[in-house]
């Protein structure tokens, strides 16, 4: 039995019944988050899959208090919820911003931006499922080179790579930033852990596969998400005031085809552009290393089977 299933409370803060579609990354990962930060909890979402997965008035998905915002207003209504706690004197509850990446990466950021550069009391996650899936599969900020969607067509796949929302939040130098996947509920049930702990601006990036938008079957959501780990895709990492970077799991360094061929999004690309993934890939784990290894001086036995693998 993992530690996971020992010190965490195992009552259930999300309801049975919501209307997410079979297979959904993003309610397991609510589902996990919670479990953390339990029924002290206040979540603000804006505009994205959660807002449906919620349901419609007066049903309600989970057992904490949610306020539906804005598109763009995810991380400022959080603030200000955070701000009337304080004034009542509730210090022990956690505000929580929920937000998918549409909401994030592309029209949300620049009240996220505001509230890290304030350093808001608050944990701000963000589900990627790489696109605007909730209004018909449309590339976003998130959508990875190459990948299909309904505005990136076979003929005219997303150009360019995705944008580096990790590496922007650390540039603020918040107290925290943390990657996570529903493929390892051990380590995402951790962090939340750890930022519930922590004061400031606390920010988890947690790819959240769709089944409709990635073109798999529903019962392949884990599969697919501990693949993008394993093949360096989305490394699990965490980094603290913007210096210190830990790399969290050491994957096995499987080839990013293993990755890709297992989704209908990726099925056009040729040879040449998966190769260029691959480069593209070996060169960001390449960069995390430097920085785990900056930051402990050293790297475990376990880089070393993974580089070789």
């Amino acid at each position: 039995m993992s530690w996971y299933w020992k010190e965490v409370n195992r009552e259930e803060w999300m309801n049975p019944g919501h209307l997410a579609c079979q297979g959904c990354g993003a309610t397991v990962a609510m589902r996990l988050a919670l479990k953390a930060l339990g029924p002290k909890t206040m979540i603000t979402v804006p505009a994205c899959c959660w807002t449906i997965i919620d349901g419609a008035w007066p049903n309600h998905a989970l057992k904490i208090p949610m306020f539906h915002t804005a598109f763009e207003t995810a991380a400022i209504a959080a603030s200000g919820i955070r701000a009337a706690l304080d004034v009542k004197g509730e210090k022990d509850v956690t505000v929580l911003a929920w937000a998918g990446d549409g909401g994030t990466f592309d029209i949300g950021i620049q009240a996220l931006s505001g509230a890290a550069e304030r350093n808001e009391n608050i944990i701000y996650v963000v589900y990627d499922n790489e696109a605007y899936m909730n209004t018909g599969i449309q590339r976003s900020g998130a959508t990875p080179y190459g990948a299909w969607t309904t505005t990136t067509p076979v003929k005219h796949p997303e150009e360019r790579p995705k944008k580096n929302i990790v590496e922007i939040m650390s540039a603020h130098r918040i107290p925290y930033v943390a990657t996570a996947t529903i493929a390892f509920p051990d380590d995402l049930v951790r962090k939340f852990l750890k930022a519930k702990e922590i004061q400031g601006t606390r920010f988890i990036h947690i790819l959240s596969p769709c089944p409709p938008g990635w073109k798999i079957a529903s019962d392949q959501s884990i599969k697919v998400a501990r693949m993008a780990v394993e093949t360096k895709v989305f490394p699990l990492f965490e980094i603290e005031d913007g210096e210190r970077w830990t790399i969290n799991y050491w994957p096995e360094g499987r080839p990013v085809l293993d990755y890709l061929k297992m989704q209908g999004r990726f099925r056009h690309l040729t040879e040449e552009q998966v190769d260029y993934i691959q480069r593209f890939v070996d060169h960001e784990w390449e960069k995390l290393l430097k920085r785990h290894q900056e930051t402990h001086g050293s790297l475990p036995e376990e880089a070393t089977v993974s580089a070789s693998g």
